[in-house]
């Protein structure tokens, strides 16, 4: 789910601009001065490359949030979250194809069309890395790639933390989170310190999301200073080779969404695309235009209505099974990791490609719901795709010029995603009926 921050008036009356307009004008501000001056001091000897170490703090101050944000979301989610057993595997397992056949377009699109080797040799200019910076991947491969996905479970319960092994966080998420609500079922008549658990753990990620609220009120800033500094460094020029990451991202979106969707919505769920496309515009233009799929929820709700879905299917769906509709998340965080990876030259094998595929699913089911989701976990990713520390924050940053583009188009695939998840399980519930 890419929920961005909704447009909002202030205490004082006055309208806030949405980030991406924030975005926009950040990189505009920071392009131009980067013309301006260059590499050369200004204001009293302040540069540009300062302006860009600055950027860079904001970047990781969001990567050391990730970590802890993911985990109690995951766990406040299992605490709270009820879903019948029955209805619950139609929706595990209908989600997990269809993420399944997400990943399959996107390592396809990056192993056949390689988009990334168009920055090879251009990662100085882009991202303004010493030449130190661009070594191997961490991790050394293995022959197996079950044994590179082993590689990431927890020796011991700090471990994932220190090294932002997400897949470690989410792991440990999970059997907390089961043994938690297990305990809080059984003392939910008595009470006692199991429910002050309870509180503690809903209170913290409370805390840790409007944190996360007044950090993303700075990113701006951090898109100002990296824009000005690589501006500075290699001029204008380093734009014209993002529109190669834009369409690379945007084309495996495309694909999954209106080829895959409508197909699946035709041949299972007995819905043309005319019915599923046309009835479903409404959700799926708002989904773009507010660059939110939460809220969107209740014209996805009205939509599935128009298509004859009842209720019961379009609920659990498009509310409760909205942590797990992701594909537009996670389909661009495994494609982008994929991307940098080429840029750097990096030769992923299958088993490496895999533990970028599971890191990103676990992390877009972990956010769900989280302002800017996609942002949040593109760092944790990148560092499950073994790329340095380097270069993920500055990357990120450079990224953001045209990612709110992407947030819009991975928000109208997860809409989508929700619509047909509804649509399968309907008529699912219909086959049952008729038998």
């Amino acid at each position: 789910m890419e929920v961005n921050e909704p447009t909002a008036h202030h205490r004082t009356g006055k309208m806030r601009l949405p980030l991406y307009q924030q975005v926009l004008i950040a990189v505009t501000c920071g392009g131009l001065l980067g013309v301006l001056f260059g590499q050369d001091s200004y204001l009293g000897g302040l540069r540009n490359e300062q302006l860009g170490k600055l950027g860079l703090i904001v970047v990781s101050i969001l990567k050391t949030l990730a970590i802890p944000l993911i985990f109690f979301a995951i766990i406040d989610a299992l605490i709270r979250t009820t879903i019948p057993l029955r209805q619950g595997g139609k929706l595990l397992a209908i989600c997990f194809v269809n993420v399944t056949i997400a990943m399959t377009i996107g390592l396809s699109i990056m192993n056949s069309w390689q988009p990334g080797l168009l920055w090879y040799g251009h990662v100085d200019d882009l991202l303004h890395i010493v030449p130190e910076a661009k070594t191997a991947p961490s991790y050394t491969s293995s022959d197996h790639p079950l044994q590179d996905l082993a590689a990431y479970i927890p020796r011991t319960i700090a471990e994932p933390f220190s090294s932002h092994n997400i897949i470690g966080v989410v792991l440990l998420a999970l059997v907390l989170g089961v043994v938690i609500r297990a305990l809080h079922n059984k003392s939910a008549q008595a009470g006692g310190a199991i429910d002050w658990v309870v509180q503690a753990i809903q209170r913290i990620y409370e805390w840790l999301v409007k944190i996360l609220g007044w950090i993303i009120l700075i990113v701006p800033i951090a898109v100002f200073g990296i824009v000005a500094q690589v501006v500075g460094k290699s001029g204008l020029g380093v734009f014209s080779v993002l529109w190669i990451f834009l369409v690379a991202m945007l084309a495996g979106l495309a694909i999954h969404s209106l080829i895959y969707y409508p197909l699946i919505a035709w041949f299972i769920g007995k819905k043309s695309p005319k019915v599923y496309v046309g009835q479903g515009a409404d959700a799926i233009m708002t989904a773009l235009s507010c660059n939110s799929s939460l809220a969107t929820v209740p014209v996805t709700l009205r939509c599935l209505e128009r298509m004859n879905v009842s209720a019961q299917s379009s609920r659990l769906a498009a509310c409760v099974g909205t942590n797990l509709n992701n594909d537009g998340i996670t389909l661009y965080e495994a494609m982008a990791a994929l991307f940098l990876a080429q840029a750097l030259g990096f030769d992923l094998t299958v088993g490496k490609q895999l533990v970028i595929v599971v890191a990103s699913i676990i992390a877009g089911a972990g956010v769900a719901g989280i302002p800017e989701a996609g942002m949040i976990i593109m760092p944790l990713v990148l560092t499950a795709a073994g790329l340095p520390d380097e270069v993920i924050l500055a990357a990120i940053p450079l990224i953001m010029t045209v990612d709110w583009i992407i947030a819009r188009a991975r928000s109208a695939v997860n809409v989508m995603s929700d619509m047909l998840v509804a649509i399968l399980l309907d008529a699912g519930r219909r086959t049952a009926l008729h038998k």
